[in-house]
C-alpha cells in the first residue's frame, strides 16, 4: 500500500512521492541521546583504564627505588614528568573554574541563577503553548522556516534551551546521571527536531509534548520567588503539578500515535483526534469511568493505555483525595488584610473569645464616640466558633478576622502590622495561672516590637509585678504611647479608693465606660443613677477666652455657664514638659492651648469649651447655643479633635506634682495656706518616713510575727475606723498583689494620723507569701483565720470598721463560672446576717479612758469638713460598709437578697454595683478602647486610684520588689502636695444650709471658692426620694449632677480635696516621733489594746500629763480649723456644736469617714516610723 500523502503547501517544494520524514526527527533525538551516552561511557572507561595504568606505573617505580634503581627512569608510559604535572594542574584548575562559574549561573542561591531558572521555566511553558497551537495542524507538514512565525519563536526558545543545557552539563558532577535526568531527556527529544525542521523545511509535532514535564518544577519556581512558604502550600502545588504534567504528557503521546497510526500498519489505522479530546480520554481513563465515546484504535495507543491505567489509576486515587484534603484544610481566615486608603486600622490579639470581643466592640464602636473611622483586625490562632463568627458578620463593615499568631512574622505581615495605628492585646482575666498569661502577652509584645519597633501597643496585664518585664524590651516606650493596663493594680486601686470614699469605684468605672443614656420617667433611684452613668470622660482644648484665668475660676465658669465639669488640665511647664494637674490651686493659670479633662455625656458638649468666646457668648444662657463664632482665634484650628491626642505628648506621672522633674513652685497650693518651711523644719530630716519618691508612707521592714494578732489579742483591742480585708487563699493560690490595695491607703497626701489601720483576716500561709511586698507599710496587722468565722470577724470589730473588703485568690481555679465567687458571696452574706451589741465595745474603751474615733463629738476629726460624724452604733451586719470582688458578673444577683435585679441585667445596672458594694474586673475592659482613643485617660485614672504611682516608682519596684525609704527633702515633701478623693457630709458644717433643698451648683461654687474643693458627684441614700421615712442605709452614686439638682441633708458629696498642710503640724509629734512614750489621746486612738500588767508600758500616767495633752489638743484644734475656713476664729466655737437630729436621720447618717485618727497597737509602737 502506498504511503499516506500528507498535505503540502504550494510555496514549499516537498517530496513528489509524499514520503514521511518522521524518522529523521526521531533519529536526531535518538542519535543525540545514545551518542552522548556512548561518549560518556567511553570517557569513563578510558579514565578508568588510565587510572589503572598510572597506579601500575607508580608501583613499578616504587619497586625500582627499593632495589636501588632510584636513578633509572622506568619505561612505563604513564610516568609523568615535572612539566606534564604542571600542565595537568593548570588544566584541572581551568576546568574547575569553568565548572564553578557554570554552577553559579544555574544556582538558585544567586540572583542570576534565580532569574535564569525562572526564565527557563517560563520559556518551557511558552514552548508548550506553541505545541498546543500546532497540535491543531497535521502531525507532519511542510512549512517554510522563514515564513512560519511560530516555528521561528520555537527555534529561538530551543537555542536558549541548548545553551542552558550546556551550562547544566558543565556544572554537573556526575555526567552520566545528568544525561539520564528527566529535564535532559526532555531536551533530547525536543531541541534536535527543531534544527531538523529548519533543514528539511518540514515540521513534525513528534515528542514536543514532553515540555509539559517541566511543570513538575513549578513549586520550586514559586519557592525561589518566595511565594510558597508553608509546607502545606508546597505540598499542594507539588501534587497538582505532578498530576497535571503527567496528564498532559500522556495525552500528547496518545495524540501522536492515534493521529499517526501504527508503523507496521503503514499508518493506515489512524484516527483524527484533537489534543483536547486526548486530554478528555486520559481523564476518564484515570477515573475508571470510560464512557466509550472516545477510545484508542491503534495498537500503540491501546498498549500505552494498558500500562497508563495502572499508574494513572493509582495516581488518581492517591493524589486527588490528598489535593482535596489540602484545599479543604486551608484556613478560612488565612488571607491578608488590604488597607483602605484614608482609614486607620488596629490589630487586636491575645485572648479572643465571644465575651472579650463583644465587650470590646460594644465600647469601641459606641455611638457616643461619633464616627469611629477605624477598622478592627482580630488575629488569633484558633478559628472562631459560630457565635463569634456571627458577631464578626454583624460588624463586617468595621471588623475583620484572620487566623494566625502574632508570634509568627508572616502573620504579622498579613495583618499589615507595620501600617497599623496600634496593636491591642487582650488578657484572659479568668485564667488559672495569671503569671503564665502575663508571660504569653509579654512574648506577644516582644514579637510585635521585634517586627516593628515603632508600633504602639496597649496590653492588658494581670499581675502588677509582671509589668516590670515590659521595661526590659528596648523598644517599649510609654512616652510614645505604649501602655500596660494592669488589671490587678487598677482593680485593687479602685477598691482601695472605695475604702476612703465609698462608691468611688462605681463612679470611676462608669466614667471611662461608654454607656448610652437610658431615660426613666418614674422618680426612682435608677433615674438619677442612670443620668450620671451617661457621663464619660473627654478631653478638649480650652478656648483662648480662658487664658490667664486660674483653674478654679475656669472650672466654675465652665460648670455654671457651659454645663461642663472640668477636673484636670494638661499643663506645660517652662521646660515645655507636659503634666496632668488634677484640681490645681489658684496659682495655676490657664495657658494658650491648654488641654482640659471634662466629664460630660457627649463629645459634642465638650466642644463648647473650645468654641466659647467671651465677646459672643457672654450673654447666652442656653449652652446649646454656644457654637463656633467668627472671631479670630489664636489657637490652631487643626487641634479641634476632642479624643485624639498625640502619644508623643504623653506624661504618665499623673500631674506635675507627681513628677520629680517638675518645677517646685507648681508643687504647692495657695501660699497663704502654707506656713513656709515650718512643716519641714519640724520634722527630723534623718528619719525616713516616706519612700524614696515621697509618694507613700514608709517604715522599716517588719517581721510578720510582729504584726500577727491572735483572736484573744484582737478581741482585747479597740479597733475602730479601720479597714478589714477578708481574703480567701492558701499556699497554692495565685498571688493577688495586696500591695496595690495598701499603697493607695498609704499615700503621702494623707497625714500619718489620718491613715486607716488595715487588718487582714485570712490564711497565714497565703499572707506570708504576700508579706514581702507589705512589710514596709505602717499600720498593718494580720489575724490568721477565715473570713467565714464570725468569731474572727467580731475580734477585729468589723461593726466599727470604715470598710470591709472581701477578696479571693481561689476564684480562677474553678471551672464552673457560677461557683467562682462562692467564697466571696458566702462571706458577704455571713457578715450581713450578723447582729452586734455595740455598747460592749464602747464600755470597754471608756473603762480604760479611751473613746473610739468618731464617738468623741469634740474631736476635730469629726468636724463637718474634715470628716464625717460616725454612726454611734451598728446593730446589724447589713449596715456594715462592704465591697465584694466578683469574677462572674452574673453572680452579683446573690449579694443583695432584697433587690429585684434580673439575672440577665448588665452589671452596671444592678443595685450592688450602683451602690458601690460590688466590683468586677470586667468593667476594666473598657479601658482598652478608652486608652486607645485618649491615652491620657489611663494616666488620669491611675493617678486617682493608685495614690500616685509613677514610672520612676515602677522602675524602682522592678529592681527591688519593695519600696525604698528616703529622707525627707523639700523635693520629696513637695510630692505630698496633691489632691485626694474624699466625701463631704451635708448634714452639718459650712454647707448645712445647702443640704436641705439647696442646689448642687451652689454647693459646687461655694466649695470651689472657699476650700478649693472640686465636687463631682453625690453618694445618696437609695430611698431619699421617698416621702415616707425608710430604714434602708444603702446609697447609690450620682455622677456629675446638673447645676439645679436638689440636695438632701443626708447626701455625701464626692470631692477632690487639696492637701492639708496644717493638719499634719498638730500631729507631728505624735505621728512622726520615735514613740518612746505612748500617747493615750482620745483623738488619735483608733487601735489600742486594753492594757494588762505584762504588756502595758508606761502604764502609770499622771493626771497632770493628761491635762497637758488635752490642753495641747484643744490648741491644735484651733490651728486645724483655720485651714478649712476663711472666716475669723470666733466664727466657729472650738467645741463644734452638732445641731439636733432626729433618730431617723441619725440612723441614715453614713458610717464612713473620709479621714480617721489611728494609733498602732502596743506591740507595733516601738517599730513604727
Amino acid at each position: 500500500m502506498d504511503a499516506l500523502i500528507i498535505p503540502v503547501t504550494m510555496e514549499v517544494p516537498c517530496d513528489s512521492r509524499g514520503q514521511r520524514m518522521w524518522w529523521a526527527f526521531l533519529a536526531s533525538s535518538m542519535v543525540t541521546f545514545f551518542g552522548g551516552l556512548f561518549i560518556i561511557l567511553l570517557w569513563r572507561t578510558l579514565k578508568y583504564l588510565w587510572t589503572v595504568c598510572c597506579h601500575c606505573g607508580v608501583k613499578n617505580k616504587e619497586a625500582q627505588k627499593i632495589n636501588g634503581g632510584g636513578d633509572t627512569q622506568a619505561d612505563g608510559a604513564c610516568k609523568p614528568t615535572d612539566e606534564k604535572e604542571e600542565n595537568v594542574a593548570a588544566e584541572v584548575g581551568w576546568m574547575t573554574s569553568v565548572k564553578d562559574w557554570a554552577g553559579v549561573m544555574i544556582s538558585a542561591q544567586t540572583l542570576t541563577g534565580r532569574v535564569l531558572v525562572v526564565l527557563v521555566f517560563a520559556l518551557s511553558i511558552g514552548a508548550l503553548v506553541i505545541y498546543f497551537i500546532d497540535s491543531s495542524n497535521p502531525i507532519e507538514s511542510c512549512q517554510n522556516f522563514y515564513k512560519d512565525f511560530t516555528l521561528q519563536i520555537d527555534m529561538a526558545f530551543n537555542v536558549f534551551f541548548l545553551l542552558y543545557f550546556g551550562l547544566r552539563f558543565i556544572a554537573a558532577n556526575d555526567k552520566l546521571w545528568f544525561w539520564l535526568e528527566v529535564n535532559s531527556v526532555v531536551d533530547f527529544f525536543t531541541v534536535p527536531p527543531v534544527f531538523v525542521s529548519v533543514y528539511l523545511n518540514r515540521s513534525w509535532l513528534g515528542l514536543r509534548f514532553l515540555r509539559a514535564l517541566r511543570l513538575i518544577q513549578f513549586s520550586e519556581i514559586l519557592q525561589f520567588l518566595n511565594i510558597l512558604k508553608t509546607s502545606n502550600s508546597i505540598k499542594l502545588v507539588n501534587l497538582c503539578s505532578i498530576f497535571i504534567s503527567t496528564w498532559l504528557t500522556a495525552a500528547g503521546f496518545i495524540h501522536l500515535v492515534e493521529n499517526s497510526g501504527d508503523p507496521w500498519e503503514n499508518f493506515q489505522n489512524n484516527q483524527p483526534l484533537t489534543y483536547w479530546e486526548c486530554v478528555y480520554l486520559l481523564m476518564v481513563t484515570m477515573s475508571t469511568v470510560g464512557y466509550g465515546d472516545v477510545y484508542a484504535k491503534t495498537t500503540l495507543g491501546r498498549l500505552f493505555m494498558v500500562f497508563f491505567i495502572l499508574g494513572g489509576l493509582a495516581m488518581f486515587a492517591s493524589y486527588v483525595p490528598e489535593i482535596i484534603e489540602l484545599i479543604g484544610n486551608r484556613k478560612k481566615y488565612g488571607g491578608s488584610y488590604s488597607a483602605v486608603s484614608g482609614r486607620k486600622h488596629i490589630v487586636v490579639c491575645g485572648h479572643i473569645t465571644l465575651e472579650s470581643v463583644s465587650n470590646f466592640l460594644k465600647d469601641f464602636l459606641h455611638k457616643d464616640r461619633d464616627d469611629v473611622n477605624v477598622e478592627i483586625v482580630f488575629l488569633h490562632n484558633i478559628s472562631p466558633n459560630l457565635e463569634l463568627e456571627a458577631l464578626f458578620k454583624r460588624h463586617f463593615t468595621q471588623v475583620e478576622f484572620y487566623q494566625g499568631s502574632v508570634l509568627n512574622p508572616h502573620d504579622l505581615a498579613r495583618v499589615k502590622i507595620e501600617s497599623a495605628d496600634a496593636c491591642l492585646i487582650l488578657a484572659n482575666k479568668y485564667c488559672a495561672d495569671p503569671d503564665a498569661e502575663d508571660a504569653s502577652n509579654i512574648m506577644r509584645v516582644i514579637s510585635i516590637k521585634n517586627y516593628h519597633p515603632k508600633i504602639r501597643i496597649i496590653t492588658q496585664m494581670l499581675q502588677y509585678h509582671n509589668k516590670a518585664h515590659l521595661l526590659n524590651i528596648p523598644s517599649w516606650n510609654w512616652k510614645e504611647g505604649d501602655d500596660a493596663i494592669c488589671l490587678a493594680e487598677l482593680k485593687l486601686g479602685f477598691i482601695a479608693q472605695s475604702c476612703l470614699a465609698p462608691g468611688l469605684s462605681t463612679m470611676l468605672a462608669n466614667l471611662f465606660s461608654m454607656r448610652s443614656f437610658i431615660k426613666i420617667e418614674e422618680d426612682t433611684w435608677q433615674k438619677y443613677y442612670l443620668e450620671g452613668v451617661a457621663n464619660e470622660m473627654y478631653t478638649e482644648y480650652l478656648s483662648s477666652a480662658f487664658v490667664g484665668l486660674s483653674f478654679p475660676a475656669v472650672c466654675e465658669l465652665v460648670f455654671a455657664k457651659l454645663k461642663l465639669l472640668m477636673i484636670a488640665i494638661e499643663y506645660k511647664s517652662e521646660k515645655r514638659e507636659s503634666s496632668i494637674l488634677i484640681n490645681p490651686g489658684n496659682h495655676v493659670k490657664i495657658q494658650e492651648g491648654t488641654l482640659g479633662f471634662f466629664i460630660a455625656s457627649d463629645a459634642k458638649e465638650v466642644k463648647r469649651a473650645f468654641f466659647y468666646c467671651k465677646a459672643c457668648h457672654d450673654d447666652i444662657t442656653d449652652p446649646k447655643r454656644i457654637k463656633k463664632c467668627g472671631c479670630k482665634r489664636l489657637f490652631p484650628v487643626e487641634d479641634e479633635q476632642p479624643s485624639t491626642l498625640s502619644p508623643k505628648k504623653k506624661q504618665r506621672n499623673g500631674g506635675m506634682r507627681n513628677s520629680p522633674n517638675s518645677s517646685p513652685k507648681l508643687m504647692r497650693h495657695d501660699p497663704l495656706l502654707i506656713p513656709g518651711n515650718e512643716q519641714i523644719d519640724n520634722m527630723d530630716a534623718n528619719v525616713k518616713k516616706y519612700d524614696s519618691t515621697g509618694m507613700f508612707h514608709w517604715c522599716p521592714a517588719k517581721d510578720i510575727e510582729k504584726v500577727i494578732l491572735t483572736r484573744s489579742e484582737a478581741a482585747m483591742t479597740v479597733l475602730s475606723g479601720h479597714v478589714v480585708v477578708c481574703i480567701f487563699g492558701d499556699v497554692k493560690s495565685a498571688l493577688i498583689g495586696l500591695r496595690n490595695l495598701v499603697m493607695p491607703l498609704r499615700a503621702s497626701n494623707f497625714h500619718y494620723h489620718e491613715l486607716k489601720h488595715i487588718v487582714f483576716v485570712g490564711s497565714l500561709e497565703y499572707l506570708r507569701r504576700e508579706w514581702e511586698t507589705l512589710h514596709n507599710f505602717p499600720k498593718v496587722s494580720i489575724l490568721p483565720g477565715t473570713p467565714l468565722s464570725r468569731a474572727d470577724l467580731r475580734a477585729v470589730n468589723i461593726n466599727l470598721c470604715d470598710m470591709c473588703v472581701i477578696l479571693s485568690a481561689n476564684q480562677n481555679n474553678i471551672d464552673d463560672a457560677s461557683l467562682q465567687d462562692k467564697e466571696c458571696i458566702l462571706a458577704s452574706l455571713n457578715i450581713k446576717s450578723m447582729q452586734f451589741d455595740d455598747s460592749i465595745g464602747v464600755l470597754q474603751a471608756n473603762s480604760q479612758g479611751f473613746t473610739p474615733p468618731g464617738m468623741d463629738r469634740s474631736s476635730p476629726d469629726n468636724s463637718p469638713v474634715h470628716g464625717l460624724l460616725r454612726q454611734p452604733s451598728i446593730t446589724t451586719g447589713a449596715n456594715i460598709p462592704i465591697i465584694t470582688e466578683l469574677v462572674n458578673d452574673s453572680n452579683v444577683q446573690f449579694l443583695d437578697q432584697d433587690d429585684d435585679d434580673d439575672p440577665d441585667t448588665e452589671l452596671y445596672l444592678t443595685q450592688p454595683f450602683a451602690c458601690g458594694t460590688a466590683f468586677a474586673v470586667s468593667v476594666l475592659d473598657s479601658l482598652m478602647s478608652a486608652t486607645y482613643f485618649n491615652d491620657n485617660i489611663l494616666t488620669l485614672i491611675r493617678t486617682l486610684v493608685t495614690g500616685g504611682a509613677t514610672p520612676e516608682l515602677e522602675a524602682l519596684i522592678a529592681e527591688e520588689n519593695a519600696l525604698r525609704g528616703g529622707y525627707s527633702t523639700p523635693q520629696t515633701l513637695a510630692n505630698r502636695d496633691r489632691c485626694r478623693v474624699a466625701q463631704l457630709a451635708l448634714y452639718d458644717g459650712p454647707f448645712a444650709d445647702l443640704g436641705d433643698g439647696g442646689c448642687y451648683g451652689d454647693l459646687f461654687c461655694k466649695a470651689l471658692k472657699t476650700y478649693n474643693m472640686l465636687c463631682f458627684g453625690i453618694y445618696r441614700l437609695r430611698d431619699a426620694h421617698l416621702s415616707t421615712p425608710s430604714q434602708c442605709t444603702k446609697r447609690y452614686v450620682i455622677t456629675n449632677p446638673p447645676y439645679e439638682f436638689e440636695l438632701v441633708p443626708t447626701d455625701l458629696i464626692f470631692c477632690l480635696m487639696q492637701f492639708d498642710h496644717n493638719a499634719g503640724q498638730s500631729r507631728a509629734s505624735l505621728s512622726h516621733s520615735s514613740h518612746s512614750s505612748y500617747s493615750s489621746s482620745k483623738k488619735s486612738s483608733s487601735v489600742h489594746s486594753i492594757p494588762s500588767t505584762a504588756n502595758r508600758p508606761n502604764r502609770t500616767k499622771t493626771r497632770d500629763s493628761r491635762e497637758k495633752q488635752n490642753a495641747t489638743r484643744m490648741n491644735r484644734m484651733g490651728q486645724e480649723k483655720k485651714w478649712f475656713t476663711d472666716e475669723p476664729d470666733n466664727a466657729y466655737p472650738r467645741n463644734i456644736q452638732i445641731k439636733p437630729m432626729s433618730t431617723h436621720m441619725a440612723n441614715q447618717i453614713n458610717q464612713y469617714k473620709s479621714t480617721s485618727s489611728l494609733i498602732p497597737p502596743i506591740r507595733e509602737v516601738e517599730d513604727e516610723c
